[in-house]
């Protein structure tokens, strides 16, 4: 880097610190949290997009699919369950949420059920947010600091303290906005590396002659993913996810946040149908530039040499530091800057409304002023968990990004399901929820340890039946008294068989198309 590259990434740190003043002022918690419920639907789902392509997503995916050993499109089987996913929270699980008038979705637990389970699913969501988000920040510090000189500490500093200063000042709305700002420099840098590589390599055709076919496989219709070797099979890739993302988007509170500051339910509709239609064509842009950039380091020595064989995801920040002009070295550092600092931001507003609502201020009446006052020390202290976990992820860093995801299949189906009985069963009451949550945790635990051959992407829909069945089961046989459903539980029949599920299916048979195509396109 040199001095023109350092000042854009001033005057962009400069630029945030500026957002965080502009929205300083907020007038109550629902304005802080959820940004007095007055967002649509572009900002919205912009930002639930920046907060997926995380940093860690634009350095690892493009290196699993261009260079990793084994790698190759068999990503975009990630992205097979979304489409399915959106139709089924903008149908039935969002809605009630909604409704609800709640900042923290685990409040609704204890209206159904009781304080226990949401203490229980608000701890679990604290601990792991605040883990997942250090060791996120670590790892993209700690690949600047090898690859592009820029040290540690700088990083750190850079993406901890200045996302610290502008979400902890503007709340949701300096996190959202942020968020739609950070992902439109994330895909132009995306563009930008797509386009100067290209370059390198002499064109589109001088690339596809290259390019190493084995790597174009993107749909296994023959896995099932209950042995070694079919992780990336159509079924589990399908049904595992589409459990997995209802999870995720309905009810981890750092996206579910999102949905909730809506300014009303077609803003809800429409933002998750944008992220059900937008992701998978972000996706395969990032994933074309890792098949691009992987092309150029197996028919370049020097980039070859460059990439550490077991460090595959040095790629990009090595392509950075040697293939692009300063100014534009700058922008892309901002880029990689902007996917961590959108992750972040996420977490510690989510983490801070949590905090205050199920811990802080649960069973109170909080004056507004007393309220801001909690709302603004539990973020700042957030932040620095997340800074200071970051400073001391240390060298286990890689497995324990490996093993985040692993944790998160353990937990998401069982918390889905839990979600599920308090929505739409009127029967089961918390001790039988407790128990159908602790058996489906406890079963995907047992397969994680003794039965490594079932692919992960199972266990969230494991997980999920078995918390059903046993919750359900258990309410029925158990002696206990359910509470009153919160909402009234009514399946939009209109969405599940409406234009949108039309739309929703239909783009999803499109996407399985394209991705199997790939193979022939090339």
């Amino acid at each position: 880097m040199n001095t023109l590259d350092y000042i854009i990434v001033a005057v962009y740190a400069l630029a945030f610190l500026g957002l965080g003043y502009f929205f300083k002022d907020q007038k109550d918690g629902k304005d802080y949290f959820l940004g007095g419920k007055s967002f649509g639907w572009l900002p919205l789902g912009l930002s639930i997009m920046a907060t997926q392509l995380s940093a860690i997503s634009f350095i690892s995916a493009p290196a699993f699919v261009g260079l990793r050993e084994g790698g190759g499109l068999e990503w975009l089987s990630f992205e097979f369950g979304v489409p399915v996913a959106m139709l089924f929270l903008m149908a039935v699980l969002i809605p009630p949420l909604y409704n609800a008038g709640i900042v923290s979705i685990y409040e609704y637990l204890e209206r159904r059920f009781s304080a226990s389970t949401r203490l229980l699913l608000s701890a679990v969501f604290l601990i792991s947010r605040a883990f997942a988000t250090g060791v996120m920040v670590y790892a993209v510090s700690i690949i600047l600091e090898s690859v592009l000189g820029v040290s540690f500490f700088t990083t750190l500093g850079i993406i901890g303290v200045i996302t610290l200063i502008y979400s902890l000042q503007g709340g949701m709305k300096a996190v959202v906005y942020g968020d739609m700002i950070q992902m439109i420099i994330l895909f132009l840098g995306i563009l930008l590396c797509m386009g100067f590589a290209l370059a390198e390599i002499g064109g589109w055709e001088a690339f596809t002659a290259q390019l190493d076919r084995d790597r174009l496989d993107a749909v296994d219709f023959s896995g099932w993913g209950f042995q070694k070797g079919e992780e990336f099979g159509f079924w589990p890739m399908l049904l595992g996810g589409f459990f997995l993302y209802v999870s995720y988007y309905g009810t981890d509170q750092s996206q579910a946040q999102r949905t909730l500051s809506a300014r009303d339910m077609g803003v809800v509709r429409k933002t998750l149908l944008f992220n059900g239609l937008i992701r998978f064509p972000v996706t395969l842009t990032y994933c074309v530039m890792g098949l691009i950039i992987g092309t150029l380091v197996a028919t370049t020595p020097a980039f070859q040499a460059a990439v550490p064989a077991d460090k595959p995801d040095m790629m990009i920040p090595v392509f950075i530091r040697d293939y692009l002009p300063h100014g534009v070295i700058g922008l892309l550092i901002v880029a990689i800057l902007s996917a961590a600092m959108s992750s972040l931001s996420s977490a510690i507003n989510s983490l801070s409304a949590v905090t205050v609502e199920d811990f802080i201020a649960r069973g109170k009446t909080l004056k507004d002023g007393d309220y801001m006052r909690y709302s603004r020390y539990t973020a700042f202290a957030w932040g620095l968990v997340c800074i200071v976990l970051a400073a001391y992820a240390g060298e286990i860093a890689d497995t324990v990004i490996e093993a985040i995801n692993k944790i998160g299949s353990v937990f998401y189906g069982p918390i889905l399901a839990t979600f599920l009985l308090a929505i739409m069963t009127r029967r089961t009451h918390a001790l039988g929820a407790n128990i159908g949550l602790a058996t489906g945790v406890l079963v995907n635990i047992y397969l994680w340890l003794y039965v490594p051959e079932v692919f992960w992407f199972w266990w969230n829909a494991i997980g999920a039946a078995l918390t059903l069945i046993v919750g359900y089961g258990a309410s029925r046989l158990l002696p206990g008294r359910a509470k009153e459903v919160v909402i009234d539980f009514k399946m939009d029949w209109n969405r599940l068989l409406g234009w949108e599920a039309a739309l929703l299916v239909g783009f999803l048979v499109l996407i399985i198309g394209i991705s199997w195509s790939l193979k022939y396109v090339f």
